[in-house]
């Protein structure tokens, strides 16, 4: 079943690991990402009514599932928690990709960073649970990312229901 996916990244950090890992998934037949907008447009976002929020909200629609696609200082940036944030208020499938071993074709492969699903957490039984304790993490290129993408989103999809 094709799934629509929102990719939540840290855009001036990983973009050129972040396309390589969307170019796997957009050009099979099985995936369909949301459109990929480039500095630019997204510098456009921010100067309109509602700004940032309101294009991640037009963003989500539609879409079954939330891939946090992780580098360095993923974990760090407000609007990827917002997202993972909203992804989970909304009932989304969430999952997350450590891309820090894709190697930017400028720089090489990078350090790697905090996973931002341990930024949230729920109360279960009386104790802070992260978001990482109940969402799969993944290396993109430890556990083959490009062969194994689509039955991660499937199984994220399947554990919320959609």
């Amino acid at each position: 079943m094709a799934r629509k996916v929102f990719f939540s990244f840290h855009y001036d950090r990983d973009v050129r690991r972040v396309v390589q890992v969307r170019n796997s998934w957009v050009v099979r037949p099985e995936g369909e990402a949301q459109p990929f907008y480039d500095k630019a447009e997204f510098e456009e976002v921010k100067k309109r009514a509602g700004g940032i929020e309101k294009w991640i909200e037009e963003q989500l629609k539609g879409t079954s599932v939330t891939v946090v696609l992780f580098g360095a200082e993923t974990y760090e940036r407000p609007w990827v928690r917002h997202e993972i944030k909203r992804s989970y208020e909304l009932g989304k499938g969430l999952l997350a990709i450590d891309i820090h071993n894709v190697k930017d074709p400028q720089h090489g492969a990078d350090v790697q960073g905090k996973n931002p699903l341990d930024y949230w957490t729920i109360k279960q039984n009386g104790r802070d649970v992260p978001f990482s304790a109940l969402y799969k993490t993944y290396d993109w290129v430890r556990d083959n990312g490009y062969a194994n993408m689509l039955s991660w989103v499937e199984v994220a999809a399947k554990a919320a229901g959609r």
